[in-house]
């Protein structure tokens, strides 16, 4: 059976390099985000959930569509997946990991181990786009 968890994501780019969070217990890192609840609009439910993980606001009117990505959902069955619809924007406030989120960094193409498959998926497309550092060639 195939399934498919639906959720938002937020790409942040600083220095050339994207920010990826952690949830406590697991190993690898993943994009922040999260599910819609009913009846709430992506832009509600991400501004929501980067609220909880990450303590900051993101600014409304500079939240913009990136890219979906569909990629098997980490430590979860096979034939399971996520779809991640990744949006930029800007924030304000100082980037603090709460709730569930035991750390945050930034990483570029070097660091791909540390990553979620999905998380993969959109590090592969945004060095594709040169909008982060990719590894030395």
């Amino acid at each position: 059976m195939n399934k498919v968890i639906d959720k938002l994501a937020w790409v942040l780019i600083q220095d050339g390099k994207f920010l990826v969070v952690r949830s406590q217990g697991k190993a690898l890192f993943y994009l922040p985000g999260g599910k819609r609840e009913a009846g709430e609009s992506d832009i509600e439910a991400l501004t929501r959930e980067i609220k909880e993980e990450l303590s900051v606001d993101l600014i409304p009117n500079s939240i913009n569509y990136m890219e979906t990505f569909t990629a098997q959902a980490d430590g979860k069955a096979e034939g399971i997946s996520v779809k991640l619809t990744c949006y930029f924007a800007d924030y304000s406030g100082d980037l603090i990991p709460a709730a569930e989120i035991e750390e945050q960094k930034f990483i570029d193409s070097n660091d791909e181990n540390l990553c979620s498959i999905a998380a993969l998926a959109v590090l592969k497309w945004l060095e594709e786009k040169s909008l982060i550092g990719g590894k030395l060639t």
